[in-house]
């Protein structure tokens, strides 16, 4: 797929459209299956060690032997910052800084209370990247730029490529300590979900490809990698639509 052709997630879409309102059965099923591999696949990105079928126990109120007490926050806390999206999305929220803080606060719950939801006060360097983030100084400003880009520019950008800059740009100033990837990927969701999209999961088998096409981005200042792989993970997201529905992944 040509990174700047949405032709073909715009077919999805209008197909899936065809079939709402979904019944609340099957999207209870949906959602169940969506909070688990999101919640698995964002934390695993970061590190978090917890398996899948792990992560779903943790979820259900069950501790893990042997693993980290702040592995279990980390999947807790995930699965009720996705809940906190999907009722922005549902009440029809304009976007803010406040709710970015909000999704944040909800991601660093009981892991580090001191910096949950406050823009670092520090200057940070990303491990193994070649783009260095603003000084701390300077991520008020750029986060409230962020947020004219998005009532202005970003307005004429198709809801993918929207989704996946405001992803990158925000990644790009790294406004907190911890925390700004799972941030960032709900951010890039709740986007989507506005415009109609299903949520995408960046799948951590992909987080090599994730991290370099991000660095291309920040540092040459060339988006088409990234929007291409997260259109790719859009366009899988359709998926689990099909399958449920018992509808072909693609029509002949």
């Amino acid at each position: 797929m040509n990174s700047l052709d949405f032709t073909e997630l715009d077919a999805l879409k209008a197909r899936l459209d065809t079939y709402r309102p979904l019944p609340q059965s099957l999207l209870r099923n949906l959602q169940e299956d969506l909070v688990l591999r999101w919640t698995y696949h964002s934390n695993a990105i970061e590190g978090n060690t917890l398996t899948l079928l792990e992560t779903k126990v943790v979820l259900e109120g069950i501790t893990i032997g042997g693993k980290l007490l702040r592995e279990h926050f980390e999947a807790i806390n995930h699965r009720d910052a996705i809940e906190y999206v999907m009722a922005i999305v549902a009440n029809a929220e304009p976007f803010s800084e406040w709710q970015i803080r909000n999704i944040h606060r909800l991601v660093l719950k009981n892991i580090d209370d001191d910096n949950a939801g406050r823009y670092r006060s520090l200057n940070v360097i990303i491990s193994g990247a070649r783009h260095t983030p603003p000084d701390c100084l300077q991520v008020p400003e750029q986060m409230q730029a962020l947020i004219h880009w998005y009532e202005t520019a970003a307005t004429t950008l198709h809801p993918v490529e929207r989704a996946a800059r405001l992803h990158g740009d925000f990644v790009k100033i790294h406004p907190f300590v911890d925390g700004n990837g799972r941030t960032a990927r709900l951010l890039m969701n709740l986007e989507l979900m506005k415009s109609g999209f299903p949520p995408a999961i960046l799948p951590v088998e992909k987080r090599l490809a994730y991290y370099e096409a991000l660095d291309q981005a920040h540092v040459d200042h060339d988006y088409s990698r990234f929007i291409a792989l997260i259109s790719a993970c859009v366009e899988e997201s359709f998926s689990p639509y099909w399958h449920v529905l018992g509808t072909p992944k693609v029509l002949q």
